[in-house]
C-alpha cells in the first residue's frame, strides 16, 4: 500500500489482522478537533471487489466558535462488488459549536456498506451541556440513482427537538448504524432486536429494515457515548458474518 499525506488528515499505516484481503485503516486528525471556519473533507473510494475497514482512534471534537461554521464532509464511494466498513467514533459538539456535518455514500450494484454516525451534544460525563450552538446533519446512502437512506437533522441548541418526545426526548447522544444490504432471514433480525432490547434502562435502541431490504438501520438514543459504542459494536458483531461472510475482528484501536 502506498501512502501520501497532505493536510490535517493522515493514515500512519494499514493493519492486516485478517490477512491481506481486508486492511484496517485508522484515519487520524492530529489537530484533535475543529474550530469555527475549519473545513474538513474526506474522500474514500473502494475499488471493484475490494474490502476495507476504516475507523478513527478518537472522537471528532467540534469546539466553541465566535461565529464561523465548522464543516466536515465525507464522500464514500464503493464500486461493484466492493465492501466498505466505515466505523468512526462519535462527533462531540462542545457548547457553543456551530457545525455542518455531511456524509454521502455512493454504492454501485453489488456493493456492500456498513457505517456508523453518532452525535454527542456536550460532554455528558462532565455534566457539560449544549446550551448554545447549531448543528446540521446530512447522512445519505445511494445505490446508483436510487436513494437507500436519507437522514437529515437540524439540532440547534434552542430547538425543541432536543427535549420533545417526537425528537431526542432529552437524550444527549444520538446515533445510527446502517448496513446495506440488510441481512436475509429472520434469525439475525431477531438477535439484533434482542440486543437493542437489552440496552441499559434509560437508553433507547431499535432496529428497522428499510428500502425494500436494501438497508438495515440500528438507532441509539441515550445519555452515554460509551454505551452507544457498545450497542453499535455488538450489532456489528452480529451483522458482519451474516452479511459480509467474515467473523467480527474488531480494530485493535477499539481496545485502547
Amino acid at each position: 500500500m502506498d501512502r501520501r499525506h497532505t493536510g490535517p488528515l493522515c493514515v500512519q499505516r494499514a493493519f492486516y489482522p485478517e490477512g491481506a484481503d481486508v486492511p484496517h485503516v485508522y484515519v487520524l486528525h492530529p489537530p484533535g478537533g475543529l474550530v469555527g471556519g475549519d473545513r474538513l473533507s474526506l474522500d474514500v473510494v473502494v475499488g471493484a471487489g475490494a474490502h476495507a475497514l476504516l475507523t478513527t482512534p478518537a472522537a471528532t471534537k467540534i469546539y466553541r466558535t465566535a461565529g464561523p461554521v465548522a464543516s466536515q464532509t465525507q464522500r464514500l464511494t464503493v464500486a461493484t462488488g466492493g465492501t466498505l466498513e466505515w466505523l468512526p467514533q462519535e462527533v462531540i459538539l462542545h457548547d457553543g459549536a456551530s457545525a455542518v456535518l455531511t456524509t454521502h455514500v455512493s454504492l454501485a450494484a453489488g456493493a456492500r456498506f456498513v457505517g456508523i454516525d453518532t452525535l454527542c451534544f456536550g460532554l455528558p460525563a462532565r455534566q457539560e451541556t449544549f446550551a448554545v450552538g447549531r448543528c446540521q446533519q446530512r447522512y445519505e446512502i445511494w445505490r446508483g440513482d436510487r436513494p437507500v437512506v436519507i437522514e437529515r437533522g437540524r439540532f440547534n441548541a434552542d430547538d425543541p427537538v432536543h427535549d420533545a418526545n417526537w425528537g431526542l426526548g432529552g437524550a444527549r447522544v444520538h446515533g445510527l448504524m446502517v448496513m446495506s444490504p440488510a441481512p436475509s432471514g429472520g434469525d439475525v433480525l431477531a438477535e439484533l432486536r434482542a440486543t437493542a432490547a437489552a440496552v441499559p434502562s434509560g437508553d433507547w435502541a431499535a432496529v428497522t429494515v428499510v428500502a425494500d431490504g436494501d438497508a438495515l438501520v440500528c438507532r441509539y438514543l441515550g445519555p452515554s457515548a460509551e454505551r452507544a459504542r457498545i450497542f453499535f459494536q455488538s450489532a456489528w458483531t452480529v451483522l458482519r458474518p451474516a452479511v459480509l461472510g467474515r467473523a467480527a475482528v474488531p480494530p485493535r484501536i477499539w481496545a485502547t
